[in-house]
């Protein structure tokens, strides 16, 4: 009889000790892993002799407790780092969005239509006529062909498809005369009179409230073009806050007040707090099996710090540039406020009529990488939003996190501005509006900074400012002396004017004005603060504070 027992070959053998094998390093059997109810082979683990997971006080039998501890801190050190750079990638992706451009808000986009609404059971109709017979009768059968004789009228008459055509005509008469004494009687029914009536008044009701809004936004646009800044102010805080529910996670208020007296808007945009940028780049595990964190460098930080806030800065001029569609703003002023814990300013830009409209950033597809060269702050330096601010004249923070604060261009202070809030270029803008109504042309800045400017400008023969002028207006609080005088006189020589004209809202050293009515200086004019409002309200009939 033959023996039931099966000899093992050569390769079987061998893996047989090769499961020999595997089963003294990692805890089984020869034959393979049996399965246990927990769902893991035997000898513990679900792999190796791990400890599973889900049970942090499991350990496999024999496992050292150093190498488990440093499995689970190296685990740890992924997640965590993991963590790190997903909110790092929430950064970028705000910051494309960000990037995106601002809708307009004018006055068109804010009109509202009416259109009216049908009653729930259908459109209301006219009382329709009682349905008549003739309007579903069939054809009637041809006359009788003289020729035929009147058997073909009647084999017509006897026809079984013109009888069917004739019993269907009966039925849908019989079935719109049902319907019309239903009708009928439903609009006599003194509740559905009722309803019918409160549709009518309601959609009364709903096209009057959208008459009576569009005349307000009507009176809105009249009062905006004739610059009355509560006008402005509401345009212009409505546009912002639309902007700013483009991103409702990043909370960024922006206040605005404008002066008719310059035209400008002076917004104020508070800045997200310095905590919002990532402050590590990660964590790693030491060598003793610590979990430690990797910080950023600050200069990273800082950069993408700046470049978060030029894009919000950039958007609220786009807002601002985009619902003046009346051209009513001369220039925008928008000063960033870091609120907590004190208030200092990080960012300053002051923008014309002609600067608002290089404020839109170019597309991801079309913006070009250049090389530039390495430094401290080369992310920041290459960033377009830092780029076109800079490219308006803006003043940044260099170091935001050390909180290194800049001088805003100007205060969005009382109604009547003093010469001291206004901005460089409102002060420029002044200075020309009142000279030129007084009779100069060809206006010329020839050099422009926060306490004055030097201009040129030519009046014609019959005007009260007849000929070549160099004019300088300070607002410095000092006085002019005798030496600033001298200057003048040179600047007028050089240029070969006739006539220079020094405007201070400081006012004049005696010296200045001993020198000023000397017979070698009869072609210099002096006009001090009083002076200057004085041609503010003749010229402009505005107030202004000196």
């Amino acid at each position: 009889m033959q023996d039931s027992t099966k000899r093992q070959s050569p390769l079987e053998s061998a893996f047989g000790r090769r499961a020999g094998f595997l089963a003294s390093v990692f805890g089984g059997s020869a034959g393979g892993p049996d399965p246990v109810p927990g769902g893991f082979p035997a000898g513990g683990g679900p792999v190796g002799g791990f400890p599973d997971p889900g049970d942090p006080g499991a350990e496999p039998d024999g496992a050292d407790p150093a190498v488990t501890a440093l499995a689970r801190a190296a685990e740890l050190t992924h997640h965590r780092t993991a963590t790190v750079r997903a909110e790092q990638q929430r950064l970028e992706e705000l910051l494309a969005r960000l990037a995106l451009p601002v809708s307009a808000m004018d006055f068109e986009s804010q009109r509202r239509s009416y259109e009216p609404r049908p009653y729930p059971d259908g459109p209301v109709a006219e009382q329709a006529r009682e349905p008549l017979w003739a309007d579903f009768a069939p054809a009637e059968p041809p006359a009788a062909d003289p020729e035929a004789g009147a058997a073909a009228g009647a084999r017509r008459i006897l026809d079984s498809g013109y009888q069917r055509e004739l019993a269907q005509a009966r039925l849908d008469h019989q079935r719109a005369l049902r319907r019309w004494r239903t009708e009928r009687a439903a609009a006599d029914d003194p509740a559905e009179s009722a309803a019918r009536l409160a549709h009518e008044e309601a959609e009364q009701a709903r096209a009057r409230a959208v008459r009576e809004y569009n005349e307000s936004l009507e009176e809105c646009r009249r009062a905006y073009r004739e610059a009355e800044p509560a006008a402005v102010e509401s345009l212009l805080e409505r546009a912002l806050a639309a902007a700013e529910a483009a991103t409702p996670e990043l909370p960024a208020a922006c206040r605005a007040v404008f002066r008719p007296l310059t035209r400008t808007a002076v917004l104020d945009l508070d800045l997200p707090p310095l905590g919002l940028v990532p402050s590590l780049d990660g964590y790693r595990l030491t060598p003793e099996g610590e979990i430690s964190p990797v910080p950023r460098p600050p200069a990273d930080r800082a950069a993408d710090y700046l470049r978060l806030v030029a894009r919000l800065a950039l958007r609220a001029l786009q807002a601002a540039d985009a619902v003046d569609t009346d051209g009513v703003l001369a220039g925008v002023v928008l000063n960033g406020w870091l609120r907590e814990p004190g208030a200092s300013c990080l960012l300053t830009v002051d923008a014309d009529r002609d600067a608002l409209a290089r404020t839109r950033l170019l597309a991801a597809a079309d913006a070009e990488e250049e090389p530039g060269e390495p430094g401290v702050y080369a992310a920041a330096e290459q960033d377009e939003a830092l780029v076109r601010l800079r490219e308006l004249g803006a003043s940044i923070s260099p170091d935001p996190y050390a909180r290194s604060a800049v001088r805003p261009c100007a205060a969005a202070g009382a109604a009547v501005p003093a010469v001291g809030d206004l901005s460089p270029g409102e002060f420029a803008v002044l200075v020309r509006e009142v000279l030129t109504r007084g009779g100069l042309r060809d206006w010329s800045v020839r050099l422009r900074g926060h306490s004055g400017l030097v201009a040129t400008g030519t009046g014609a023969p019959d005007s009260a400012l007849p000929g070549r002028w160099v004019v300088c207006a300070s607002r410095r609080p000092g006085r002019v002396g005798a030496t600033e005088l001298l200057t003048l006189a040179e600047a007028v020589a050089e240029e070969a004017a006739g006539h220079g004209l020094w405007l201070s809202t400081g006012g004049f050293t005696e010296e200045a004005l001993d020198l000023a009515d000397t017979a070698a200086f009869q072609q210099v004019h002096l006009a001090d603060g009083e002076g200057f409002r004085a041609l503010t309200e003749t010229h402009l009939g505005l107030p202004l504070t000196t």
